[in-house]
C-alpha cells in the first residue's frame, strides 16, 4: 500500500500521544517527522515527551525536532498543567528517551522533510500552531509540496474560554495564517472531538488486549479521563487529537462541511475563537463569493471510532 507522508507537530499530551501511535499503526501512513512546539506543557517537557512516546513504541528513526517555545506575538499559556499534569504526560511510566533530539529546529526539519519527499506532505498540527505558521509564512513556495493540513483546534464553543479552544486561544495569530493559506485545511474541532470518547468499560477492553501499547494507551486515558469525568462532567475520556489523524485514514466515519472559518484576534471575550460559517451568510446576505477554506468536522460514528482506534492500538506489538 503507498503511504502518505505526514508530519507530526504536537504538544505531547496524552491524546497527542494517542495520536502519534494510531499514526504509527495505520498502513496508510507514514511519519516523516515529529516537531513540537509549546503548550500542553514548556518545550522542554513536550519534546522530551515526544521522544519518549517514540522510545515506548520502539521507533527510534523517527527525528523530533523542537519547535517553537512561544506564540508568534503573544506570551506563552501553558495549558496542560490541570488536564496533563506536571511532566505534560502524567499517570504510566515511560521509559527514557531512546534517542536525542534532532540538530535542527523543526522549522528546518519541516522544510528538509518537504523539499525531499517525492510526494505530497500531509501536516499533522494537533498543538498551537505556530511551527505551521513559520512554515508557511517563510517558505511559501513549498505550499506545492503539502497535500492538506489536518488540525485539532477549534470549534463553535471553547474549553479555555467560553468562546476558544486551547489550541487556537494560544496563539490566534498563528491559526489564522493556517485558515487563511489557501491550502486544504481539515479542522478537528470541539464540535466532533467532545463526541470521539472512550468509556470506561471500553478502556478496560483496551486494557484486557494485551499487548504493551494498549496497556500504554489505556493508562495514558486512566489519567486524562480524571480530567473529563471530574470536571467537563462527559460519559468518557475524548481523544481530541487522534481524531486528525483519524479523519486521514477513516474519513467515512465523520461528517462533515466544508466551509468558511476565521479566528478572532481582538474580541474582548472572543479572542481565539474560530468563526465557523455554515450558512454562507456573506452568499445569502450580500451575494458575495464565500471560500469555503476548511472541512469543518462537526460529527463521528462514536462507535466505530473506538473500534478503530482498538483495532489500531491492536497492531502495536
Amino acid at each position: 500500500m503507498k503511504k502518505t507522508p505526514i508530519i507530526i507537530d504536537c504538544d505531547p499530551g496524552h491524546d497527542d500521544a494517542m495520536a502519534i501511535l494510531w499514526a504509527l499503526a495505520s498502513e496508510e501512513l507514514e511519519i516523516k517527522a515529529v516537531t513540537t512546539v509549546a503548550g500542553n506543557q514548556t518545550i522542554e517537557k513536550v519534546t522530551n515527551n515526544a521522544i519518549r512516546v517514540l522510545t515506548k513504541a520502539r521507533k527510534l528513526n523517527i527525528p523530533v525536532a523542537r519547535g517553537a517555545q512561544e506564540p508568534m506575538v503573544r506570551k506563552l499559556v501553558v495549558g496542560g498543567a490541570l488536564v496533563h499534569g506536571d511532566s505534560g504526560l502524567e499517570g504510566p511510566k515511560l521509559p527514557e528517551c531512546g534517542f536525542t533530539v534532532s540538530e535542527l529546529r523543526a522549522l528546518e526539519l519541516m522544510v528538509k522533510v518537504l523539499e525531499e519527499s517525492q510526494e505530497k506532505v500531509t501536516i499533522v498540527g494537533i498543538g498551537p500552531l505556530t511551527n505551521v505558521a513559520e512554515l508557511l509564512i517563510t517558505r511559501p513556495d513549498l505550499k506545492t509540496k503539502i497535500n492538506e493540513i489536518s488540525i485539532m483546534g477549534g470549534g463553535t464553543v471553547g474549553n479555555w474560554t467560553p468562546a476558544a479552544e486551547y489550541n487556537i486561544f494560544a496563539d490566534p495569530e498563528a491559526a489564522k495564517v493556517v485558515f487563511n493559506c489557501g491550502l486544504p485545511v481539515i479542522m478537528s474541532g470541539l464540535d466532533v472531538t467532545q463526541k470521539a470518547y472512550v468509556t470506561r468499560e471500553e478502556n478496560e477492553r483496551l486494557r484486557g488486549q494485551g499487548n504493551e501499547l494498549s496497556v500504554f494507551a489505556a493508562e495514558l486515558i486512566d489519567y486524562f479521563s480524571k480530567y473529563h469525568y471530574e470536571v467537563e462532567g462527559f460519559p468518557g475520556c475524548t481523544l481530541h487529537d487522534p481524531c486528525a489523524v483519524a479523519v486521514l485514514v477513516h474519513p467515512e466515519i465523520f461528517d462533515s462541511k466544508q466551509c468558511h472559518v476565521d479566528v478572532e484576534l481582538n474580541g474582548e471575550l472572543t479572542t481565539g475563537m474560530t468563526v465557523v460559517d455554515t450558512i454562507d451568510y456573506q452568499k445569502k446576505l450580500f451575494g458575495k463569493e464565500v471560500n469555503h477554506n476548511t472541512k469543518f468536522l462537526c460529527g463521528v460514528d462514536r462507535e466505530k471510532f473506538v473500534e478503530y482506534f482498538l483495532e489500531a492500538m491492536k497492531k502495536l506489538n
